[in-house]
């Protein structure tokens, strides 16, 4: 008697779901520009999407929370004389964006915190260097102000942003340049080309260290690295059926595993989670997102689900895990770019039953802060990128249940009082907006209104809003959770810091 053994793994759950409409963004005039990039570059407080312009390139900068209709003249970031092919987010410093334009001109950007309130033209920084159009841009995933950027002219520039200095050059490819990735330390860099081949550089001296055929077909071809040294690419064979395959560096003539998966023409892009090892392919103009786990047991790529919609995608970003939300299981966010101008918002989940924190779905998550800086990283030091859990973050009371807890003004006197949170995305999210339009109209009284004592009882738990005249961005923060009455006396209150509004839900 045969039977079949199930593969245990706990992300062969994983399901996605599609934001309502009016949680998305909409209006939006994607690029029409034929060059293979994703269009869209996101993080946990900004999404950048590069539109059709005129006069020049430019890109869109929104904060995450102005969903809904976007405005026709809502500013830009327009400084370049030519299409935008490449826009990237600094992993240090969220409020800082690389982009790459037919102009021949890499720009580096400063963002405001609240988002752009006029269209922005000055850069902090051009680099000029290319002879034709840059198509890619790639930060160094832990040297502080190091940028990669690739051109038409077959050239690859490491860049120190800082000081607007070129680090190292790589002139040894013969064509094109589709992609590169540096590995997890920045050690070393693959890159693939449009003669067909796959290389391995040392990024520090420019030295060849290895090169092989990636895939046959002429159509462009994607490599990045994953966590444990591996490669993972994407491209298509001679009769243009597009295909995946894991390699080891000191092996790519051999590859681990080679599997074809349809016969589209539209280039896949390998957007890798590093904390969980799933690898989601997601094809220009397919109108799915399949999604991969990577195991050291065969076939080493194993094959999890496909997320199904209706419309063909332009383009699409992956949020970094800082931007997830750890209370509902949520192990990835996409932004997905349709033709008829909407950026879907896709949640993909871990189904749980438990409202704790689940710290086998959520290993220590890449941080904001630099490990090195560019002067330390090209003299030849290494260091694996600073990490952080994740469960610090996660907003959840020391209580028995795990609710979030969250304010709400009373129409009748004015007040502030504290409740439990069961959806707390839609609640904080029309306290903030509430708060916008207060300071849109002038009123100062509003904008810096005392905040009047509350308690409320709420099963056997007692909470209170502290008394002060504080902006109300800071409402959030004079949260205190008090013991049940019955143990006032003798319990000790327990501060609960959380962060502004949009980070805290």
């Amino acid at each position: 008697m045969s039977f079949r053994v199930v593969r245990s793994s706990k992300f062969r759950h994983v399901y996605g779901q599609a934001l309502k409409r009016e949680q998305c963004y909409d209006n939006i005039r994607v690029s029409k520009s034929s060059w293979d990039s994703t269009f869209c570059a996101v993080n946990p407080k900004f999404l950048a999407i590069i539109v059709e312009s005129a006069g020049g390139g430019a890109f869109i900068v929104l904060p995450h929370n102005k969903v809904g209709r976007i405005a026709a003249d809502h500013p830009l970031v327009g400084g370049h004389k030519g299409p935008v092919l490449d826009i990237a987010w600094c992993p240090h410093n969220d409020n800082v964006i690389a982009s790459g334009s037919e102009d021949c001109v890499v720009k580096v950007w400063q963002i405001p915190d609240g988002g752009l309130s006029r269209t922005l033209t000055e850069p902090v920084v051009d680099l000029v260097f290319h002879q034709r159009r840059v198509g890619l841009v790639l930060w160094h995933p832990s040297a502080l102000n190091v940028l990669l950027t690739a051109g038409s002219d077959n050239q690859v520039v490491i860049w120190n942003v800082g000081t607007g200095e070129i680090l190292v050059h790589i002139d040894s490819h013969p064509d094109i340049v589709y992609s590169a990735c540096f590995n997890w330390d920045g050690s070393k860099l693959v890159t693939t080309c449009k003669d067909k081949k796959i290389r391995i550089y040392d990024p520090r001296t420019a030295e060849l260290e290895s090169e092989a055929m990636c895939h046959e077909g002429s159509k462009a071809t994607r490599a990045i690295f994953l966590r444990h040294g591996l490669i993972f690419t994407t491209g298509f064979n001679r009769s243009s059926e597009r295909q995946y395959s894991l390699r080891a560096p000191d092996a790519l003539n051999e590859p681990i595993v080679m599997v074809e998966l349809d016969t589209s023409n539209g280039v896949m892009f390998p957007l890798y989670d590093a904390d969980t090892n799933m690898i989601y392919l997601c094809g220009k103009g397919d109108s799915v997102i399949r999604y991969f786990e990577v195991t050291p047991e065969p076939p080493f790529v194993h094959y999890i689900n496909t997320f199904q919609t209706t419309e063909p995608q332009r383009g699409i970003g992956l949020m970094p895990k800082r931007g997830c939300d750890v209370t509902t299981c949520e192990v990835a966010k996409f932004y997905r770019m349709n033709n008829n101008g909407l950026c879907q918002v896709i949640s993909m989940t871990v189904p749980r039953k438990s409202d704790l924190f689940q710290e086998d779905l959520y290993p220590d998550t890449l941080a904001e802060d630099a490990a090195t800086t560019a002067e330390e990283w090209i003299d030849g030091k290494d260091a694996d990128p600073l990490t952080f859990s994740l469960k610090v973050s996660a907003h959840c009371l020391p209580t028995a249940s795990s609710k979030t807890l969250g304010i709400q003004r009373s129409q009748r006197s004015g007040e502030w009082s504290g409740y439990w949170l069961f959806r707390p995305a839609a609640r904080a999210y029309i306290g903030y907006r509430e708060r916008e339009r207060e300071r849109e109209r002038g009123n100062p009284k509003q904008q810096h209104s005392p905040w009047l004592t509350h308690r409320r009882q709420c099963g056997s738990t007692l909470f209170e809003a502290v008394a002060a005249p504080v902006p109300w961005q800071n409402v959030f923060q004079r949260l205190v959770l008090v013991a049940p009455a019955a143990a006032a006396a003798t319990a000790t209150a327990t501060p609960i810091v959380l962060p502004t509004p949009l980070a805290c839900f």
